[in-house]
């Protein structure tokens, strides 16, 4: 009972760090984009991941964590694609319009679950997907305003949907069947996710603002909100990695419905952003959706422990009734020698 407490208390704590670390950024970026102008969303991503690796190389040299090797192809692939999906994120935002680019972040929960039922063979059940619905229901109803399509809009958000949902779903697999934590995943992967956004992340970054990210005006008060945004980064990355290993895709992309909530209402309350009517019943429908989510996965987890437990002494005896029949073949054995 007492590891099962332990666990549990680190997925509290994951959860936590990721909403508050999350919902810190947004602020602080929104500062940095909105008010003071700086519109390099891309380009700021691959210095958030530069100073997620520097940090965790020094944590490793300060004996914090154990590295341990992973093939070279994989890390590679994988950083590669994380790296590629969060550039199709922010081309899908500018080529469509917010409604529909917040569409596309709704839509990446179905498709996991549809990609986990299909290549994982996971089930979940028909209550799982029913509080995923009203969730879905609820944040569509609170983020969603207009829909506007175009050709090129459609095809980069149906990109971005499946390299989002195969680099969570890879975040979740490479950890538990390479038995690595998900600070060994992230110190080996960063640099490349930082690589490939570092190198496109001023061209994608130019063709979305019409503004070269070198030849911007970095006065010291902006300078400091990119210092303390690649900061709070450290924690949303190590966060990231460390909930999807922890639970599942699914529930960090849940999670992270519940931080459009707390950021409509966080800027509704600090930044004076227009609220509606519509905003409240939204986010009320999701926070329900959200309550029977956690509601039934507690559910179904205790029932799995309860199963467990029950057959751990049937499978004792299957395992040591053949240890006592192989003694006793020796025993004979040795005395037919003799």
């Amino acid at each position: 009972m007492g590891e099962i407490s332990g666990y549990q208390l680190g997925v509290m704590g994951a959860l936590f760090l990721s909403v508050a670390s999350s919902v810190s950024i947004v602020i602080c970026n929104k500062a940095l984009m909105s008010n003071l102008g700086f519109q390099f969303a891309t380009t700021l991503t691959s210095w958030h991941l530069m100073v997620t690796y520097c940090s965790l190389h020094v944590a490793l040299r300060l004996n914090f964590f154990e590295n341990k090797p992973i093939d070279l192809k994989t890390v590679i692939l994988f950083g590669m694609l994380n790296g590629v999906s969060i550039g199709l994120l922010n081309l899908s935002l500018g080529f469509n319009s917010i409604g529909f680019y917040q569409m596309t972040k709704l839509a990446i929960i179905p498709f996991t679950v549809l990609l986990e039922t299909i290549f994982l063979n996971k089930q979940f059940s028909q209550k799982i997907k029913f509080s995923l619905s009203i969730l879905l229901l609820g944040v569509g109803i609170a983020s969603v305003t207009d829909l506007q399509l175009n050709f090129v809009g459609t095809i980069l958000s149906l990109l971005a949907i499946i390299t989002t949902c195969i680099g969570q779903i890879l975040t979740n697999t490479i950890q538990k069947k390479l038995n690595v934590s998900s600070t060994q995943l992230l110190y080996q992967s960063a640099p490349f996710q930082s690589a490939i956004l570092f190198v496109t992340g001023p061209f994608v970054d130019q063709f979305l603002t019409n503004q070269n990210v070198f030849y911007f005006n970095y006065s010291p008060l902006v300078v400091g909100f990119i210092v303390l945004s690649c900061l709070i980064a450290v924690f949303v990355n190590f966060s990231t990695f460390l909930v999807i290993g922890k639970t599942s895709p699914v529930t960090y992309q849940v999670l992270g419905h519940l931080k459009t909530c707390l950021v409509l209402a966080f800027g509704y309350t600090l930044l004076h952003d227009p609220f509606t009517s519509r905003n409240i019943v939204g986010i009320l429908i999701a926070i329900v959706g959200m309550g029977m989510y956690s509601y039934f996965c507690a559910n179904e987890t205790k029932r799995k422990v309860i199963v467990e437990v029950s057959t751990m002494p049937q499978m004792k005896e299957r395992d040591t009734t053949p240890l006592l029949a192989s003694h006793h073949q020796d025993k004979e054995s040795k005395d037919s020698v003799v």
